[in-house]
This record gives C-alpha cells, structure tokens and sequence, in this order.
C-alpha cells in the first residue's frame, strides 16, 4: 500500500470544490497528498445562468465548458477529478452512485473527507451531496460489502462553508490558514469563468475568515477556509 496520504473531495457541482475548498486542495497537494475530487454534476441546470444566457446554448455545450473549467481549476489546485454527472436542480441519486463511492473510498483509503453542509434550504443538492458522501462511507466500512475488500477506517468528515451560513445552521469549528496557496486558489476562481460573480464575494469569505482565524489563534493568518466537523476530533497523548 502507498505510503502517499489521500483526502476526498465529494463536490455537488463542478464549482463547488473551488469556491469552498480550493485552498485545502491546494495546500496538501503542495506538500505531496493525493487528492481526488469527485463532483456529482457539472451545475448545468442551475449554476451556469452565463452561459444559458447566450444564443442557441445547448446543454451538452454547457456541461462540456462546465467540466472544462473543473478540469482546469483541478489541475491549477494540484487535484485529480471526476464526474459522475447525476443530473442538478435537482440531483438525484440512486445505489450505483453510492457504491461507486464506496469504491473510491476503498481504493483511496482517504485520511479526510470534505463536504457540503448538512443542510442548505436555498440549494438542497449540497445536502444531498453530504448525505451520499456519508452513506458512501458507512457502506465502505462495511465488512458485508465487496468481503473480499478490505474496509476503510473511519476518516473524519469535515464540511466546507456553504453560500449563507446562518441559514445552513453551519458553523465554524476549524480554521485552515491558506494564505501560502491562496494565489493558486484564486487563479482556480478564474477558471470559472460561468460564475464571474463569486470570484469577488469567496475572496471576501477567504479575508472574513482569515481574520478570524487569526483572532483565535497565535498566527498570523490573511486568507482561511472554515470547516464544520461531524465527528468527534480524537487525539492520543496531549490535547495540543
């Protein structure tokens, strides 16, 4: 078995990733992780206005661009990427999406999941996406399923920051300082080129977070991601 660490990114549309973890790719692919995003749809229905706006747009013309962008914006985070293309607004989700995550979780044995909130009332596509990212888990660690795999262990949950955090009942328990690869993260930004918009909004998110990170900490920090946790952080030997 490799000794490289792994981490796993499951991504409702194929922006989500950049805007809301784009920085934790960036930072651990630099210090030699593999990192594997798998994004469920390409935000073809609901999260590509640009592009639907333009005269005689299809919508195989927009998941082409759509996934062009994620592959772009991967390669720039130092990620590899997938896309299972389930459909958006709204996405659904059947077992053969749920198993072949659980294989992704077998192969990669990731030491870290990141995810969308659990709940999201303006978009219920990201909850979904948590919810099979889990359920893909679970079933990963199964000793039942595929016996003659062998199981995952149980690698910690973390959720990205949705669009509206207040609504989502999401808040954050874990600052990562991201200002060494926040020039990498915002060329990714510039890759979406479908949403143009948000570029300005998630580099205010990134400044907003920053600080505080740095209010809560002894560092000095000008860019962060915030993470919400599922499960219980478990240390051996000291709390620090």
């Amino acid at each position: 078995m490799s000794d490289t660490k792994t981490a796993l990114i499951v991504s409702a549309h194929s922006a989500d990733f950049v805007w809301r973890a784009g920085g934790a790719i960036a930072l651990h692919a630099a210090q030699g992780w593999r990192v594997h995003i798998v994004c469920l749809s390409y935000g073809e229905r609901g999260e590509s206005a640009k592009l639907w706006r333009q005269p005689g747009m299809t919508m195989d013309r927009v998941k082409t661009d759509r996934r062009a962008e994620a592959e772009e914006a991967a390669g720039i985070l130092g990620a590899s990427v997938e896309f299972l293309d389930i459909g958006d607004y709204p996405m659904r989700a059947d077992l053969d999406v749920v198993f072949h995550l659980a294989k992704i979780y077998r192969e990669l044995r990731p030491s870290f999941v990141l995810s969308h909130s659990l709940k999201d009332p303006y978009n219920f596509d990201h909850p979904l996406a948590t919810h099979i990212a889990q359920e893909a888990r679970v079933v990963a660690q199964a000793h039942g399923h595929e016996p003659a795999v062998p199981v995952i262990g149980a690698p910690p949950v973390f959720l990205f920051e949705p669009h509206q955090p207040e609504q989502c009942e999401w808040k954050p328990e874990l600052f990562l300082d991201i200002t060494p690869v926040w020039e990498k993260k915002r060329a990714a930004f510039e890759t979406m080129r479908a949403q143009e918009h948000l570029w300005e909004y998630y580099t205010r998110v990134g400044l907003q977070r920053g600080a505080q990170a740095s209010r809560n900490s002894d560092f000095k920090i000008t860019y962060a991601e915030a993470f919400q946790r599922v499960f219980p952080h478990v240390t051996q030997g000291t709390l620090a």
